[in-house]
């Protein structure tokens, strides 16, 4: 937890999914230099004379130091050879503002929660929530999703209540609300379970899911919202990426990203992409 301008953010969790090592970056530098003899590495000498099988991959993949590649990252400053080490992060918890800021780095696969299928719940307790509850229903109901990065209660309940004024406006000018916001076979459960928002919640939960929800109610959330996402860079781009958002002149949120995934990056990367203080 952390405070910024007066307001109290939750900060993003990640873990390391999979790294392919630094060893195929070392093999592809010394294939353009024809110095596979000169490494110090005794599998890499190996591929002068004999292609690699499984088991000397495996070597490769474990390679652990590469004076050659420090050499040409520091000295020489031959960074297209680190795009062949990657590494992918889970990332839990950051926000729709970091997503679009992720969104700049080009170099990069990211898949990230969707909103068109995953907004089900708030939809079902707004519904809810005219049924039997009201508005203090779905605010608590969604405040309970633990859904907003920010983590001061009044002001979620502002947030969500926003959420509650924007459904409810759009409820008005559609012929059908329920139509596009539950699934065809759910409809029977409103009228089954009228005056019991929570019974009627559940139910809705319980049922099956309007698909694409999310394209009628992207406009109700905001940048605030936590979002999920795996994301895999090359080493020369997360060197890029690290030297930008590692940086006071980042955007908090996403700064604190960076420092967490410099956090659970393994040493003999950082070796090549951030220079030692």
């Amino acid at each position: 937890m952390e405070e910024m301008y007066g307001i109290k953010y939750s900060k993003p969790e990640v873990v390391l999914l999979q790294d392919t090592g630094i060893g195929v970056a070392e093999s592809a530098a010394r294939t353009c230099y024809d110095s596979f003899e000169n490494s110090e590495n005794e599998v890499v000498k190996k591929i002068e004379y004999q292609m690699p099988d499984d088991e000397m991959c495996d070597e490769l993949n474990a390679i652990g130091d590469s004076k050659l590649l420090d050499d040409l990252a520091w000295t020489y400053f031959h960074h297209s050879i680190l795009e062949h080490a990657n590494l992918s992060f889970l990332v839990r918890g950051t926000s729709r503002g970091v997503l679009q800021e992720h969104a700049r780095h080009r170099l990069q696969a990211i898949s990230v929660r969707s909103t068109r299928y995953t907004m089900s719940g708030i939809i079902n307790a707004f519904v809810a929530s005219k049924h039997g509850g009201d508005r203090d229903f779905f605010i608590d109901k969604v405040l309970s999703f633990d859904m907003l990065v920010t983590a001061d209660e009044d002001y979620n309940r502002l947030e969500i209540g926003g959420m509650y004024d924007k459904l409810d406006f759009q409820s008005k000018k559609v012929e059908d609300f329920h139509s596009i916001a539950v699934a065809k076979s759910s409809i029977p459960l409103i009228q089954e379970h009228q005056g019991n928002p929570q019974a009627l919640f559940n139910a809705l939960q319980a049922g099956k899911k309007k698909r694409n929800v999310g394209d009628a109610f992207k406009h109700i959330i905001t940048d605030n919202v936590k979002v999920d996402m795996v994301v895999t860079f090359n080493l020369r781009s997360l060197k890029n990426y690290f030297s930008l958002r590692d940086s006071g002149a980042a955007f908090f949120q996403i700064r604190w990203l960076a420092k967490e995934m410099i956090k659970v990056t393994p040493q003999k990367y950082l070796d090549l992409i951030i220079k030692q203080k």
